[in-house]
């Protein structure tokens, strides 16, 4: 039986670009994926443009136990390297946001240039591993088929378990659990959040907002569906902790007391409805303000003050996320602190190697989680 340098495990954007770094070393390997055919979620990605980095990463837009981990693999493999990479592979881009770059054309451009080096006949899909074992110094790939795998290196890239209808499994974090390694719980995460305290009738409707939660003030917009909110805002709210309240300001940046108080000055006879109507959507403000038509000079300034306190620090206190599937990423994972963030090797292990989602580190939204994909990934093909 041939005995691999490294055998991978996951054939996603983590494990392909560890294959490239084991290319160009002139390592032997292979990769096991479950599904049947690799980077499924590449492909889907971006809405399938592929949001392949972003020039922000680093260290404080991510989450997890210890987001100082990141801070050697992405000084090793920078945002600035992954749009080389794509340069490289002749991939047109754009740059729709400041330091957020998409394919042009298809996600499929970065599957087909990180699949060009390393050929398909490295990979073989439709593996499922069952076990891992290490017998002295070789490591023991089991499979579901009984065919057995050996290399003197392994590095689990198996992802998250978002998106199941792609084909994940758990089998990366039973892998490192079986060799002492803590699993921190698995939760969904940038994602669309349940909540009972809006309408349905407000589906649809997008609204620039300031979400406050965990101390930390969170701009983008939101958009309202039928059973609670999503958008770039909320997705970004999903990686806190949506168990305690949050606060919702509907109207950021605008002194809508002062605004509320000067009119009732200089034109009373108008409804608060209609001065709303002025700053956020009609169905909106029906929603909000509901039947009462009072001419905003019948409103004591107390009054005002209380619709105001609500539109600024709207209180959402029964929210949910809408489960792994429609999640983006997960929360959670391999724990950071038995796994060296120089080589991404296990300290309980030696020649175990971890890259990408696996681990307990979440990535903002926009790029981000790829990007840690690509540089964990480098990191662990370059030590494996």
């Amino acid at each position: 039986m041939q005995v691999y340098d490294v055998i991978i495990i996951g054939a996603g954007a983590a494990g392909l670009m560890a294959a490239n770094v084991l290319y160009q070393r002139k390592k032997s390997f292979l990769i096991l994926d479950l599904g049947d055919k690799p980077a499924r979620k590449i492909a889907v990605s971006g809405g399938g443009k592929c949001n392949f980095t972003n020039s922000a990463a680093n260290y404080t837009r991510y989450f997890g136990t210890n987001s100082n981990f990141t801070r050697s693999a992405l000084s090793q493999f920078s945002p600035l390297n992954t749009l080389e990479f794509i340069q490289h592979h002749h991939i047109q881009y754009t740059e729709p946001e400041p330091g957020r770059f998409f394919c042009k054309n298809s996600a499929i451009e970065v599957i087909d240039a990180l699949l060009k080096d390393i050929h398909y006949k490295t990979i073989k899909t439709s593996v499922k591993v069952t076990n891992v074992v290490k017998q002295h110094d070789i490591f023991v790939i089991e499979t579901e088929s009984d065919v057995r795998f050996e290399a003197k290196s392994v590095i689990i890239a198996t992802g998250g378990l978002s998106y199941d209808h792609l084909g994940v499994s758990n089998v990366g974090q039973t892998i490192a659990k079986q060799f002492g390694h803590k699993i921190i719980p698995i939760r969904p995460a940038l994602c669309a959040l349940k909540t009972s305290c809006f309408s349905a009738s407000l589906s649809g409707i997008s609204i620039p907002v300031e979400i406050n939660i965990e101390k930390t003030t969170i701009k983008d917009n939101l958009l309202f569906t039928h059973f609670g909110i999503g958008g770039p805002a909320t997705y970004k709210a999903s990686l806190f902790d949506i168990s305690k309240p949050f606060y919702i300001n509907f109207l950021p940046n605008i002194d809508i007391l002062q605004i509320l108080k000067q009119t009732k000055q200089t034109n009373g006879k108008k409804t608060c409805a209609s001065i709303l109507s002025e700053y956020l959507p009609n169905n909106f403000v029906k929603w909000f303000i509901g039947s009462n038509t009072k001419h905003i000079a019948d409103y004591k300034d107390a009054d005002l003050q209380q619709i105001v306190n609500k539109l600024t620090h709207f209180q959402v206190a029964d929210a949910k996320t809408t489960g792994l599937n429609s999640a983006e990423v997960t929360f959670g994972g391999i724990d950071t602190s038995k796994i060296s963030s120089k080589t991404m090797e296990s300290q309980l292990c030696s020649g175990l190697f971890f890259a990408g989602e696996v681990l307990d580190i979440t990535g903002d939204l926009g790029g981000f989680n790829l990007q840690w994909a690509f540089s964990s990934g480098f990191v662990a093909g370059s030590n494996a």
